[in-house]
């Protein structure tokens, strides 16, 4: 056995609990983010992979419940290693999957947001930084108010929608209203705030986003600036505080992301996500969500892979920011 291979065994020991041989066989084993161990023990953990698998917040095709136990499958494929960034999470932090928020409610969104809420404020006080499979956009505001309870975040925002509008049906909490949730509660800077790729149709109605001073790169300006001035844009306007990403998938466009519960023709291809993506290196990361992936609607579970290594980049940001602050 070469040199090569003994670190790769003992790497796939020590940071994923399972034989190597296994770990190659992307159709064997049980299910993981990523074959990450598992665990739900918070104080082996830094970055925890979790699973929200909660879509009442939906106001067309369901299906994203669906999303976490899809995302896990599809993950399999992606390996340990980002060849871009040479960034391996892994060797940098403990990463676990800690599986899915458990959920008394099944039927009432205001109590799954309670629960959500509570669960999550359990990981700040444990000092985890959580990489979040959902579900649909409405899980972004209880993270959000777990996570920035203590002082606004900065939010980098990738969707087709702005998801800063008002009441619907006679409910302010669904996946059309993270954003002006959070914002109004104190929980995102307005001026920390950017929303890429945007060409909602309902946009126009937003209108906390335009009023309270947030920045908006529409899918014309993304493809006017090209993503390396995407990248400096969005850079200048979160700064170096703390900051959190929520991706919707539906950024992507559906030729790349079928899978999901409001599709919006024109949107950017899976390699610009993951340019952008690696653009925001070195940003004060603190959390990150990846959402709205619908098996149901998918095809040959490429919008599952997408939102696979979407997380996985994700998680690469963590993984840095974590280990630089560990070193200072």
């Amino acid at each position: 056995m070469n040199h090569e291979v003994e670190e790769f065994e003992a790497m796939v020991g020590a940071h994923f609990g399972c034989d190597p041989a296994l770990y190659m066989k992307s159709y064997a084993g049980l299910a993981s983010f990523f074959r990450a161990r598992h665990t739900l023990d918070l104080k082996e953990v830094d970055i925890a992979l979790v699973g929200v698998p909660v879509d009442l917040g939906l106001t067309q095709r369901t299906g994203a419940r669906h999303g976490p136990r899809e995302i896990r499958v599809q993950s399999a494929n992606v390996l340990y290693y980002n060849p871009l960034t040479k960034v391996s999470p892994f060797e940098m932090v403990r990463v676990a999957d800690i599986g899915d928020v458990p959920l008394r409610s099944a039927f009432h969104l205001d109590q799954v947001i309670d629960e959500i809420y509570g669960y999550y404020q359990g990981l700040v006080e444990a000092g985890v930084v959580p990489i979040t499979a959902g579900g649909d956009h409405s899980i972004s505001y209880p993270i959000l108010k777990a996570l920035g309870a203590r002082q606004p975040l900065g939010l980098i925002h990738i969707d087709s929608h702005l998801d800063c509008s008002g009441m619907i049906s006679g409910s302010k909490l669904h996946h059309g209203t993270p954003f002006s949730n959070a914002g109004m509660e104190g929980l995102i800077d307005p001026k920390r705030t950017v929303h890429v790729a945007i060409r909602d149709p309902y946009g126009l109605m937003e209108s906390y986003a335009h009023e309270s001073g947030m920045t908006i790169i529409d899918i014309d300006n993304f493809y006017d600036l090209g993503v390396k001035g995407v990248i400096e844009a969005v850079r200048q306007v979160v700064g170096q505080g703390p900051t959190y990403i929520s991706f919707d998938i539906d950024g992507l466009d559906p030729a790349y992301a079928p899978g999901t519960g409001t599709p919006v023709v024109g949107g950017i291809t899976s390699y610009e996500a993951r340019r952008l993506l690696q653009g925001l290196r070195g940003l004060d990361i603190v959390g990150a969500d990846i959402v709205e992936v619908s098996p149901p609607f998918d095809s040959a579970g490429i919008t599952a892979l997408a939102g696979a290594q979407i997380m996985f980049e994700l998680l690469c940001l963590a993984a840095e920011t974590r280990k630089g602050r560990a070193q200072n």
